[in-house]
């Protein structure tokens, strides 16, 4: 399998940013985190901390008809007219996402991406989990986050995630159903998943 685009999906503090970004750099293939903002923000001329702010948060305009298929981005981006700035955000990440798979091998994590890419063959699609206590240390460790707080942090950033990918896709997050590979990241260290993963596309 030489074309491939892994989407990642990840609960805070499981490490799934750090496994992507490993991941992209053992397969020597390019990585879509903060990058598809600033891609974004040059694109449409709207300022990278504007869309930092809004970035893979919903809100209550709820964009059905792009979620089901209808949306059509025509040859720019005025038709986004003054749709919240959540949702511009979307709608050209939605666009880049897809032109991204459809020119390079790649890594992207989260905002939608395995929705989005859910009838392109070359998506291989990774959701990465661990348990709450797991998930404290890490955040405690890596984001120095203060331990009184780190359970209700972690709680208030999954449920933004969850909420934005069931706005945009009409699905359950973090659903093993909707994703290839499911892995508990408390279970093995990051170098043993990335490559528990890179073996997976190798037998794909």
């Amino acid at each position: 399998m030489n074309q491939y685009v892994i989407t990642i999906g990840r609960q805070f503090g499981s490490g799934g940013r750090s496994i992507a970004e490993k991941l992209a750099k053992k397969l020597d293939i390019k990585f879509y985190d903060k990058e598809l903002i600033s891609i974004a923000a040059k694109e449409s001329g709207i300022s990278p901390e504007v869309f930092e702010g809004v970035d893979e948060k919903a809100t209550n305009s709820l964009l059905y008809s792009l979620s089901m298929g209808m949306y059509s981005f025509g040859s720019g981006f005025p038709a986004m007219g003054d749709l919240p700035v959540n949702d511009k955000l979307y709608l050209l990440q939605h666009k880049i996402i897809k032109e991204i798979a459809e020119k390079e091998n790649c890594v992207i994590v989260g905002r939608c991406a395995d929705y989005v890419l859910r009838d392109n063959p070359k998506r291989v699609s990774i959701f990465i989990y661990a348990d709450m206590e797991f998930r404290k240390e890490q955040s405690i460790k890596k984001h120095g986050i203060d331990p009184a707080h780190a359970e209700h942090i972690i709680n208030k950033t999954d449920k933004n995630r969850a909420n934005y990918y069931s706005f945009y896709s009409g699905q359950k997050w973090g659903q093993a159903e909707n994703f290839d590979l499911c892995i508990d990241s408390s279970k093995l260290d990051e170098d043993k998943i990335v490559e528990l993963i890179a073996e997976y596309i190798k037998m794909r």
